[in-house]
């Protein structure tokens, strides 16, 4: 069997790694957000990948970097499967906007960008407010949330994940 030079082992253990974890970040959310069956072709790659690191590891105990390399590859894989999972943004999210000022203009505003906008008086602190309830795209957020911050700089925001939504503005502006 050839030997593989010292640092090609430590780049194959630590870029494998950051497969595995990278892969178990995205097939997590696909299952949470109930698409099983991409979910389970990524587990087949992740699990092939997982088995292949962990390998060149438990075949060479006596060298301990290995075993370094692999938590660094860890721990990496953690933040590069978190950026993947930011950037594909899968799913949607339903906001809740408590309004401080220019409800109206807000509100409007949300409508003329094609949001279903469900608005309702509520009271706080420091008198009448607005709270508006929002459905949109992960991907859309970055630029909802610039829509917000336009119109109401002090708004409050909550973010919340949904995992499916049925009926209602949101299910006919899909269908389009």
């Amino acid at each position: 069997m050839p030997v593989i030079p010292v640092f090609l082992t430590y780049l194959a253990i630590f870029v494998a790694k950051i497969a595995h974890v990278s892969l178990g970040t995205i097939r997590i959310i696909y299952l949470t957000r109930g698409n099983s069956i991409q979910a389970a072709v990524i587990g087949f790659f992740e699990v092939i990948i997982y088995l292949v690191a962990l390998s060149m590891v438990i075949t060479n105990l006596d060298q301990w970097t290995n075993v370094l390399v692999y938590g660094l590859g860890f721990a990496a894989g953690n933040l590069v499967g978190s950026r993947i999972e930011e950037m594909i943004a899968v799913g949607y999210v339903h906001t809740h906007i408590v309004t401080l000022q220019n409800c109206g203009t807000l509100e409007q505003a949300m409508r003329d960008e094609g949001y279903g906008v469900t608005s309702m008086p509520c009271y706080g602190k420091e008198g009448a407010h607005s709270s508006l309830q929002v459905l949109l795209k992960r991907k859309e957020l970055p630029s909802f949330l610039k829509l917000v911050e336009k119109h109401d700089p002090k708004a409050m925001i909550s973010i919340f994940d949904t995992r499916k939504i049925m009926g209602g503005y949101f299910s006919r502006m899909k269908a389009k």
